[in-house]
C-alpha cells in the first residue's frame, strides 16, 4: 500500500477549515469581556482610564465584527493568509488597548495567549510562528510604551519593574510554550484523524473488491442456465438450417459467442467463487491468499507451516479461521513491507498452540531502526534528521508510517496483538546461522501476529453447514 494514500488530508489543510463565523463568536464573547472590564475598572474600582481610547479601541472590534458578518456568508471559511490577518489584528486590538491600561501592570495581559493559542491548533507552523513572533514583540513593547493606571484621586498605581520584567518573562515563555503544547497536541490529534480515516478507506476497499467478488461469482452462477440454453436452442436451429448457409453461419456464432461468455464468467467468478462459498479457510490458505499479490516483485517469500516450507508439507490439521478482509489487508500490507526491503528472502511462519494462532513475517533486510522500534505502528513516524546514519536505515523507506499504522489498526481489529522485533535480536537467530534457504531465520525486522483461537477460529462442523442456500439476484 502506499505509504500517503489520502494526499489530500494533509497537515496545510487545516488552515482552510477555520469558519470566519467561529472567530466572529470569539470576538464577540472578547469584546463583552472589554466593555465589562473597563465599565467595572471605572465604576467600582475608581481608576481613571482614557474612555474615548478605550471606546475607539473597543469599536474597531466591534466594527470588525459587523462588516465581516454584512460581507461575508455564515459559511465562510478562512484561508491561512485571512486568518492570519484576522489573529493579528485581534492581538494589535489587545496590545493598544493595554497600552492605554497600565500595558504588562494590567492582570488581563494574560489574554494575548489567546491568539497564539488559536493559530497553533488551527493554522500551519509558518502562521502560527508569525502570530507568536508578533505576540512577543507587543510583549516587549508594552514592557516601555504604556500608560501607568491612575487612580480617580490622581494617585498612579505602578508597580516596581522586577515584577514588570518577570511579567514579560512569564508572558514570553508563555506564549512559547503553550504554542507550543497545542501545537504538539493538536498535529498528533490531526495525524491520528488521518490515519484513521487511511485504515477505514483500506478496510472499505477490501471490503467492496470481497462484495464484488461475491456478487461476480452469483452473477455467473446464474447466468449458467440461460446460457446453457441459449446454446440448446442455437444448437438445434443449426441442425435445422443445415441447407440455409447464411443462417446456419449465424446459429454458429451465437454458439461460439455463448461459449465465449461462459468462460469470462468463469474467470471473472473465480475469485468471487472463493469469497462467496468459502468464507472459512485454512489459517495457510488465508496467509497465502493475502501474500499472493507480492511474490512475483523480485524477492523470495516462503510461506512455512510449522516451521516447515508449506510446498514440502500438506497439514490437514490446520485451524479453520474466517476470511476477514482486516486479517487479509493487514498481512497483506505486513508481506509487503518486508518484500519492500528484504535483499532476498520474506519467510511467513505460521504456527498455533491449543490456545493461540501466530504468524510471523520477517525478512532478511537490515531491520528496524533500534531507536524506534518502541514507536512503530505510530501513524507518520520519521528519524529526526541527526539520526540518519545510512547503517541504521531500511532503504527507501522514509518513514514507520501509515502503511504498518494501518496494517496495526486493521490486526488489531480482528483481535490479534502486535510485537515488532530485529531478527538479529532473537535468541533462535544465533542458533540458525548456519542454516540457510527456506529453512534459516528472519534477520530482519520481524513482526509477531498472535491471536486467541477462539478470536478467529471456526468450528469445522459449523464451516461447511452455516452457507446455506443460494439466493437469486
Amino acid at each position: 500500500m502506499a505509504e500517503n494514500p489520502i494526499g489530500y488530508l494533509n497537515n496545510e489543510a487545516r488552515s482552510e477549515w477555520v469558519r470566519l463565523r467561529t472567530l466572529i463568536g470569539l470576538r464577540w464573547l472578547a469584546v463583552s469581556g472589554q466593555i465589562a472590564a473597563v465599565i467595572a475598572a471605572t465604576w467600582i474600582v475608581g481608576l481613571d482610564l482614557r474612555l474615548d481610547l478605550c471606546a475607539l479601541a473597543i469599536g474597531l472590534s466591534v466594527a470588525f465584527n459587523i462588516t465581516s458578518t454584512v460581507v461575508y456568508p455564515q459559511n465562510k471559511r478562512l484561508s491561512e493568509r485571512n486568518a492570519t490577518l484576522t489573529l493579528l489584528f485581534d492581538l494589535f486590538q489587545l496590545a493598544t488597548l493595554l497600552a492605554m491600561c497600565g500595558g504588562l501592570t494590567n492582570p488581563f495581559a494574560v489574554l494575548i495567549l489567546a491568539p497564539v493559542i488559536i493559530s497553533a491548533t488551527a493554522l500551519t507552523l509558518r502562521a502560527t510562528l508569525v502570530v507568536g513572533l508578533s505576540a512577543v514583540l507587543l510583549v516587549s513593547i508594552l514592557v516601555f510604551f504604556y500608560w501607568p493606571l491612575r487612580m480617580s484621586d490622581g494617585i498612579i498605581l505602578e508597580q516596581a519593574r522586577l515584577f514588570t520584567y518577570g511579567m514579560w518573562a512569564s508572558l514570553t515563555i508563555g506564549i512559547v510554550f503553550t504554542g507550543s503544547y497545542a501545537r504538539r497536541v493538536t498535529v498528533e490529534t490531526f495525524l491520528m484523524s488521518q490515519a484513521l480515516s487511511a485504515t477505514q478507506m483500506a478496510l472499505g476497499r477490501e471490503q467492496r473488491l470481497t462484495a464484488l467478488g461475491g456478487v461476480v461469482a452469483a452473477a455467473a452462477h446464474e447466468l449458467g442456465t440461460p446460457l446453457a440454453t441459449i446454446k440448446l436452442v442455437a444448437s438445434e436451429l443449426a441442425q435445422e438450417l443445415k441447407d440455409q448457409p447464411e443462417l446456419f453461419a449465424d446459429a454458429n456464432l451465437i454458439m461460439s459467442q455463448t461459449d465465449r461468455c461462459r468462460i469470462i464468467l468463469a474467470e471473472m467468478g473465480q475469485r468471487g467463487k472463493d469469497d462467496a462459498h468459502l468464507q472459512h479457510a485454512p489459517i495457510s490458505a488465508v496467509i497465502e491468499e493475502a501474500a499472493e499479490p507480492h511474490k512475483n516483485r523480485g524477492k523470495k517469500v516462503v510461506i512455512r507451516v510449522d516451521g516447515i516450507p508449506q510446498d514440502l508439507q500438506q497439514v490437514p490439521e490446520q485451524p479453520e479461521i474466517s476470511r476477514q478482509p482486516e486479517i487479509i489487508h493487514g498481512i497483506r500490507n505486513l508481506v509487503q513491507n518486508g518484500v519492500d526491503f528484504a535483499r532476498t528472502t520474506v519467510w511467513i511462519d505460521i504456527d498455533w498452540t491449543a490456545t493461540s494462532i501466530r504468524v510471523k513475517v520477517g525478512d532478511d533486510g537490515q531491520g528496524y531502526p533500534p531507536d524506534l522500534i518502541g514507536r512503530i505502528g505510530d501513524p507518520f513516524v520519521r528519524q529526526r534528521k541527526g539520526l540518519l546514519r545510512p547503517e541504521r536505515l531500511r532503504p527507501e523507506y522514509e518513514g514507520m508510517g501509515l502503511g504498518l499504522f494501518i496494517a496495526k489498526t486493521l490486526l488489531e481489529r480482528s483481535g490479534a496483538k502486535l510485537t515488532f522485533a530485529n531478527g538479529s535480536d532473537l535468541p533462535s537467530a544465533q542458533s540458525d546461522l548456519n542454516i540457510h534457504g527456506d529453512l534459516s531465520r528472519a534477520t530482519g525486522a520481524v513482526v509477531d501476529v498472535a491471536w486467541r483461537r477462539g478470536a478467529i477460529e471456526v468450528e469445522r462442523g459449523k464451516v461447511r453447514g452455516s452457507l446455506g442456500k443460494n439466493q437469486p439476484i
